[in-house]
């Protein structure tokens, strides 16, 4: 009964005359007081930048908290789209994503958040308690995660970041945003996917001791030779 409530807490936020921020702020809020959670953070990509839309964490950390999807601790998380629960054993630990605030936090659930194949940021909860998460209802978390995702795609996020992707003029090769939209849904076409990435290892040097005009040559000329090899598949 307390869960159906709940949901239909979220269900009216969701229908509410209000901005994203605003909805997704009580929707916090709730799961906060309603599952006794110490600290929850909703983090969203808005077609350029992960921004934290809302946390009750100290302002101090949400630099690290809306640069999370850097951490290899969450690496596979967001791949494969399932949720990721980390914790310490003893008060000497720090969880593996904190930098100057250790101890604020003993466990954390990290949610990733996907839309249509797209994805638009993640959801983390965090208690000052060890193992805190151990017997938490993942079904119930669940629902919570499909509520947040639910407030996200009222606006158009999954727009902003395909018309945000463009060709870069010193390569002529898509920016990195192209990951997120066209080459996502393209990946999931096929059972096999394979990202190549490759770097001019020299590049800094190139631009120092020559001109940065020669090193931005360089990188368009060795992309252009990468094109010519490439399958349009």
């Amino acid at each position: 009964i307390n869960n159906l409530s709940i949901l239909q807490d979220f269900m009216k936020i969701a229908g509410e005359e209000e901005s994203v921020e605003d909805k997704l702020a009580k929707i916090n809020e709730i799961v906060i007081e309603k599952y006794d959670i110490k600290y929850s953070t909703i983090v969203v990509f808005n077609g350029a930048e992960f921004i934290v839309k809302a946390s009750n964490v100290d302002k101090l950390h949400h630099e690290t908290l809306a640069n999370l999807h850097q951490e290899e601790i969450f690496q596979d998380s967001i791949a494969s789209a399932t949720p990721k629960y980390i914790t310490i054993d003893n008060e000497n630990e720090k969880l593996p994503y904190q930098k100057v605030e250790m101890g604020r936090a003993k466990s954390a659930m990290f949610f990733p958040l996907y839309t249509d194949n797209i994805f638009m940021g993640y959801w983390i909860m965090e208690s000052g308690k060890m193992h805190a998460f151990d017997k938490v209802d993942t079904t119930i978390i669940e629902v919570v995660k499909e509520n947040i995702i639910s407030v996200l795609s009222t606006i158009s996020y999954q727009d902003t970041i395909e018309n945000i992707v463009r060709i870069d003029k010193f390569t002529g090769l898509f920016s990195a945003e192209y990951l997120y939209s066209a080459g996502k849904r393209i990946f999931d076409k096929y059972d096999t996917s394979a990202v190549c990435m490759f770097r001019v290892s020299n590049i800094e040097e190139i631009n120092e001791q020559a001109s940065r005009q020669i090193g931005n040559d360089i990188i368009a000329e060795i992309s252009n030779i990468v094109k010519t090899k490439m399958s349009n598949q």
